[in-house]
């Protein structure tokens, strides 16, 4: 049956070779396609290509330039749709020029109107700032980080007890290594250890130590004569006794608080008198008492005797003290007053090695009769401040000697 149709194709197309007679000069070669049967007879197809599609036709109602864009050499162009003055739409080769105007006033920061600012400033209504929970810790959490760390927060032992009033700095060091500091139930011997009172449980000599600390104190004392700057318990005539009346009403005025451990910021000898500064801030004490602090002293000498121009100049030329060359600031005659029959000089220094200011005056061969210091940095002690007497400082006070607290 296969051999029989196949036959018959043949005797066809052989038949439609005869009557029509078929050119394919014109078409292109395509890849043939060769049958074989089992007789011998060959024969070879070829098929046309397919009919290229025509071009669309511009029109030239919406498209009045139709080879603008078609550049195939030339740059690419981005055509720009646009309502005209007319309200109809149409199409451009360049960008409106609202954009234009809108893109150069963006670059140059061009500020908008005042009033429109102003207008939508007024009708725009004020966001609402949801208030966020803290997050919620499990105890686990919370307990490592208390143990682990918690521990770099807080102070040092030794500056807490100290702070608390128990004793100096370096006394309470000594009860440290002594065994005589339990924290949390554990002995304590280690005086750098972080502690935070108010959730540690710290134990001196069998004693509570309470959980709020006494706040910073700073008092500027006018030192009298005969009183040394000591905090010994054992010293009947120290400075820090003059605020005894201060230290038993403090109970009264701060219920709950320890009582603050007072110390004086720096020191004046026995027979010098004026200003001086008393704290419970070891802190603000080692900043002021530092020679990187740089605080000048004022002081007033009442010399025995006449006082020459050579005086001023060997005062002014410095001596040396330890091993250490001291030249003053500044040093000035000041001028006879009609109550006092002796002399007075005004010596500025800044370094405060001990009785500088005697030594100057001694190696210029006058001898003092007295010394009172009257200034230390920008604080000046009040003038109408009585011998003993005291007075609060203030944030003002506390910025003119230095200290930001």
């Amino acid at each position: 049956m296969g051999a029989t149709t196949g036959i018959g194709a043949l005797s066809l197309i052989h038949c439609f070779s005869k009557s029509h007679t078929l050119s394919f000069a014109s078409f292109r070669t395509l890849p043939r396609l060769t049958c074989s049967f089992s007789s011998s007879i060959n024969f070879n197809i070829s098929f046309a290509p397919p009919k290229s599609k025509p071009k669309p036709k511009p029109n030239p109602d919406f498209d009045p330039q139709p080879d603008v864009f078609s550049q195939p050499d030339g740059p690419l162009l981005i055509p720009w749709i646009v309502r005209g003055e007319d309200g109809n739409l149409k199409l451009q080769s360049e960008p409106p020029p609202s954009l234009l105007k809108a893109i150069a006033t963006a670059q140059t920061g061009t500020k908008k109107d005042s009033n429109q600012t102003k207008t939508t400033a007024a009708t725009s209504k004020p966001q609402k700032i949801r208030a966020t929970a803290p997050p919620q810790h499990s105890k686990a959490a919370r307990r490592f980080y208390n143990q682990n760390i918690k521990e770099s927060s807080g102070a040092r032992l030794s500056k807490v007890l100290a702070a608390s009033g128990v004793a100096s700095r370096r006394s309470c060091e000594e009860l440290i290594f002594e065994g005589k500091v339990t924290v949390n139930g554990s002995m304590c011997t280690t005086p750098q250890t972080r502690v935070d009172p108010a959730k540690d449980v710290i134990y001196v000599n069998g004693n509570r130590l309470p959980k709020r600390q006494p706040q910073k104190v700073y008092l500027a004392l006018n030192k009298p004569k005969g009183y040394i700057c000591s905090s010994g318990e054992n010293e009947s005539k120290s400075v820090i006794s003059l605020f005894d009346d201060f230290l038993k009403t403090w109970g009264k005025k701060h219920p709950g608080v320890p009582t603050p451990r007072l110390f004086t910021v720096g020191r004046l000898d026995v027979a010098t008198t004026g200003l001086i500064i008393v704290t419970n801030d070891g802190d603000f004490a080692q900043k002021l008492s530092h020679p990187s602090s740089n605080l000048s002293k004022e002081y007033i000498a009442t010399i025995d005797g006449s006082i020459y121009k050579r005086h001023l100049i060997t005062i002014s030329e410095g001596t040396t003290i330890e091993g250490v060359h001291c030249v003053p600031d500044a040093v000035e005659l000041l001028p006879r007053q009609a109550d006092m029959q002796r002399a007075r000089i005004r010596i500025v220094v800044h370094e405060g090695r001990k009785h500088e200011v005697r030594e100057l005056v001694k190696c210029a061969g006058l001898e003092i009769h007295s010394l009172k210091r009257v200034r230390i940095g920008g604080f000046r002690l009040p003038p109408d401040l009585g011998l003993g007497k005291y007075i609060e400082l203030n944030p003002t006070n506390l910025n003119a000697l230095g200290w930001k607290s």
